[in-house]
């Protein structure tokens, strides 16, 4: 019960002084709002473009990946010291893990999901035409309704490429 105390005085004293900090640096700072503070700020070079771009969903898979095999790692290491004596054993539950790691990595790897060039057409992930029209807000415009691409279209490919190539195709 003590040590549960004195655990719960450290957690309340520092959330308590980030707090008292936070408190403190509102107060005393100086409130100068100014556009050119807000402005973007890229290594002293004047912006190109906006910088509201999404990224592509594929960098988040292979960081998702990265992460997975690292967590892996770092699960089997412990394994392997720790079961030094017991070869046996250590070896069927390592590989048991890597195996069951290696069985999701083949299913992504069919499935489409680390090819990082993919066109609308060859992949299974591949949108139908109405959903470009949903997604553009044309919902109710049948798919050669438009003969360019419309500013709204655009606006979205510049955060999902396919959406233009799609209906430049259709048009």
């Amino acid at each position: 019960m003590e040590q549960a105390l004195s655990i719960a005085i450290f957690l309340g004293a520092g959330f308590a002084f980030v707090l008292v900090n936070l408190l403190i640096g509102s107060v005393v700072r100086p409130n100068t709002p100014d556009p050119e503070k807000k402005s973007i700020y890229e290594c002293g070079e004047p912006s190109v473009g906006s910088s509201w771009v999404q990224f592509d969903i594929r960098f988040y898979v292979v960081a998702l990946f990265y992460l997975i095999f690292d967590v892996e790692v770092a699960l089997i290491w412990p394994i392997a010291v720790v079961f030094r004596q017991e070869a046996g054993p250590a070896l069927i539950i390592a590989g048991v893990f890597t195996a069951l790691i290696l069985v999701g990595y083949v299913y992504e790897w069919y499935s489409g999901s680390l090819d990082w060039i993919r066109s609308s057409v060859n992949t299974s992930m591949a949108r139908g035409a109405g959903q470009h029209l949903q997604v553009a807000g044309l919902a109710g415009a049948k798919v050669g309704d438009f003969s360019g691409p419309s500013s709204e279209m655009q606006k979205l490919a510049r955060r999902d490429p396919e959406l233009l190539e799609d209906e430049q195709d259709h048009a």
